[in-house]
């Protein structure tokens, strides 16, 4: 039966996603968007490079025109975080004492940064997850000379890039060896690290971080395992985030990595969830799984909505995500990881251009394209089958 009210809680890309999908496939009952942001849905992977650089306002960022949102139909609830669910009768209740209830509730509520232990409240430290915590950290960087960032995932390879263009001293400290060793493997996180290198960002990687140092209300350094202190001007913190579901707590629904979903991203009758709070069971690999990046929000919202209003659809994406640092758009296609044998099979990494093949147990499980968009989408219709002979196309 088709819901006659939807309340999606999270009004960032995956919940302005899941919202216009219904509205596309004909939904037309009462449809409400709660957010925890005063901002209107923006979109985040712009925040770590064109608005942390100042190459794009921060308006750039926002996902529709206050236009395109009005034609939704939809209320949205800004600026009122979610802070209980009762699953049984579907009621969200928020921190200002508002009782939502709907048919149906997606979870939509994203992920929280992570800090470190004992972290200090001082001036100069700086986690990067939402608008403000960008435009706060520009504003630290406009006056700063060094930057050390603590965290070498993603994210903090991303903003150790942006930084560095704006010339500032950049040190990327964390226990890893190399650059976003997890997710490519030590081929091309070797690769990574020359890059940064290569553009002078200062790599302290292999250590642990124990903690931060401050005078006079402000922090100072980076302290390294081995009682070395990186001088900082300014500190991010980017080392990973956790699930947003502390609001969840007394819920009865599953909380393991995330809100625990069957095939469908269904965590209980009328009860779903989607984007990077989402963990939900992979049929084709049959894992649990929960991805954090853009592209997944999107196409997890367009399988969400399409079970809501009754079809029993499976989510079973080949996971893909992108980066940006320096001159190398580097995008990444199925299950990479340190554990995976790595093949080139287009053009070459000293050329700048390449694309390598992740391979585990004879089957390619991923492929990563380095400035080779055109060709590392080519290759991904190999993952999930056999390792083909190798013959390289031309770069």
């Amino acid at each position: 039966m088709t819901p006659s009210r939807v309340l999606v809680v999270g009004a960032s890309a995956a919940g302005l996603t899941t919202a216009e999908a219904l509205r596309r496939k004909g939904y037309q009952g009462e449809l409400t968007l709660l957010g925890a942001e005063r901002h209107p849905p923006y979109d985040r992977p712009p925040l770590s490079k064109h608005v942390l650089s100042g190459s794009r306002t921060p308006d750039t960022a926002h996902l529709r025109t206050p236009g395109t949102l009005a034609a939704l139909d939809a209320a949205f609830l800004l600026g009122d975080p979610a802070a209980g669910l009762d699953p049984g009768s579907r009621t969200v209740r928020t921190e200002s004492g508002r009782e939502l209830s709907a048919d149906a509730v997606v979870v939509a509520t994203g992920l929280r940064p992570r800090t470190l232990p004992g972290q200090p409240d001082a001036e100069g430290v700086h986690v990067l997850r939402t608008l403000d915590d960008a435009l706060a950290l520009r504003e630290g960087l406009l006056t700063a000379r060094r930057l050390v960032v603590v965290g070498e995932g993603v994210l903090g390879s991303e903003i150790a890039a942006t930084a560095r263009s704006m010339g500032l001293d950049v040190n990327l400290a964390g226990p890893r060896p190399a650059p976003m060793l997890d997710q490519f493997g030590p081929v091309v996180s070797d690769l990574l690290a020359a890059l940064h290198t290569g553009h002078g960002v200062t790599l302290r990687l292999g250590h642990a971080v124990t903690g931060l140092t401050a005078a006079r209300g402000r922090v100072t350094g980076v302290r390294l395992d081995t009682e070395e202190v990186l001088p900082a001007d300014v500190v991010v913190v980017a080392i990973g985030g956790e699930p947003a579901t502390g609001w969840l707590t007394g819920s009865g629904l599953r909380i393991d990595n995330g809100l625990v979903c069957d095939s469908r991203c269904r965590a209980a009758e009328g009860i779903y969830a989607v984007g990077d709070v989402a963990a939900w069971h992979h049929e084709l690999f049959d894992v649990p799984m929960r991805l954090e990046n853009r592209t997944n929000a999107t196409e997890q919202a367009l399988a969400v909505a399409d079970n809501i209003l009754g079809a029993d659809r499976p989510y079973t994406p080949v996971p893909y995500f992108w980066t940006d640092q320096f001159d190398a758009r580097i995008q990444a296609h199925g299950r990479l990881g340190p554990d995976a044998g790595v093949t080139v099979v287009d053009g070459h990494p000293t050329s700048g251009r390449f694309v390598v093949r992740y391979e585990r147990d004879g089957m390619v499980t991923g492929v990563l394209g380095w400035n080779m968009p055109k060709q590392a989408r080519l290759r991904r219709q190999e993952i999930g089958g056999p390792v083909p002979p190798l013959e390289p196309s031309a770069p």
